[in-house]
């Protein structure tokens, strides 16, 4: 019952959650560059904005180059389309030579001009009988709505980029205002939770707050040089734009499991429209054919270890469950959250049930 409720709260309050989730998820990587702006003789309210600021100039900076890469591409993208027309026409020729293809192609073929037949055999509408008594044809008659005016298309630029500006907005406010009262919301929590045992509830806090940290600065270094051997690779190969497919796998690794997959396909799909034949595609899915199961398989549990304590099924299922509950960016957080959850569990014995699973 009380699960059922929890589950529900999550879910309909997903709008507020979601951006508060991230704040604090952000506030457990940030606080280590707090506490060196601090060291270094900084007052608390500078330390904040000065790392808040920092994240954001990093931000702004991948999303600029982004943008420009994006742009380029978008320039380039003409001059490929009729190197991957050929290849799809040769590629169709090859498939539909075993007979496959080319014997449902036929049929589709056959059954339009069917439909197309039996549409033009149907008796068109008769005038009616004062049109033909005075010898006119109906005119006729065709409504066109106004051009939108500059505002109008402003409006409907600008329209889908506002939840996600909002969102941003939101999750700085709450990262500023977690990290200027981390250890006053801490000391709260530990008073609101763990009032029968404070040292059990403080030992679980700085648990977690350490696995949070070491699983943001592993992920980063590992996910930052799976991108940069991406990069370099794809610029060996020859494909276009390769700091921008570079960059977006280092992000995208963070998505478990399918980030990797949603990296290559760009990259792959361009190379097939690039080269003079497969070869280049076929190096690119090599190149992320080895470089990820040597990420995720030799480096990430020889630098991990065991230390994040979650086992394989354990982030299949929670990466499940929290995309069913907060669609994509739940698939993002949901390590990060399970991580906590776990820590939790090893000092709270009502919680122990998700520590064994």
């Amino acid at each position: 019952m009380v699960g059922g409720v929890v589950v529900a709260l999550l879910y309909f309050a997903r709008d507020i959650l979601v951006p508060i989730a991230l704040a604090i998820l952000l506030s457990f990587a940030l606080a280590p560059l707090v506490r060196i702006l601090q060291r270094l003789r900084l007052p608390r309210a500078l330390a904040v904005i000065g790392a808040v600021a920092t994240a954001v100039v990093i931000a702004v900076s991948l999303a600029t180059m982004v943008m420009v890469e994006v742009n380029q591409l978008g320039d380039d993208l003409p001059r490929y389309q009729s190197n991957l027309t050929e290849k799809i026409h040769s590629l169709r020729d090859a498939v539909g030579r075993a007979g496959l293809l080319k014997n449902a192609s036929s049929m589709l073929k056959s059954l339009d001009r069917e439909l197309n037949a039996k549409d033009q055999d149907e008796p068109a509408g008769k005038p009616s009988l004062t049109d033909a008594s005075q010898g006119r044809n109906p005119i006729p008659v065709e409504v066109h709505q106004p051009d939108p005016g500059a505002s109008e298309n402003l409006v409907a630029m600008l329209r889908p980029l506002a939840a996600p500006f909002t969102t941003t907005g939101v999750v700085v406010i709450f990262l500023i205002f977690f990290l200027f009262q981390r250890e006053d919301l801490r000391d709260r929590f530990i008073r609101l939770a763990g009032s029968d045992d404070l040292e059990k509830t403080t030992v679980a806090l700085d648990d977690a707050g350490q696995r949070l940290g070491k699983l943001f600065l592993t992920q980063l270094v590992l996910n930052a040089v799976f991108g940069a051997v991406i990069g370099l690779g794809l610029a060996i190969i020859g494909v276009p734009s390769s700091p921008l497919w570079g960059l977006l796998a280092m992000i995208l690794r963070f998505v478990p499991y399918i980030g990797s997959i949603l990296a290559a396909a760009l990259p792959i799909a361009l190379a097939a429209a690039v080269g003079p034949d497969w070869t280049m595609a076929i190096w690119v899915i090599a190149l992320f054919g080895i470089m990820e199961p040597m990420t995720g398989y030799v480096m990430e549990p020889l630098v991990c270890g065991k230390s994040a304590g979650l086992s394989p099924v354990a982030v299949v299922v929670a990466a499940s469950f929290w995309t069913w509950l907060w669609g994509p960016l739940g698939l993002l957080l949901s390590t990060p959250l399970t991580l906590c959850l776990v820590a939790l569990a090893r000092h709270v014995e009502r919680l122990r049930f998700i520590d064994i699973m």
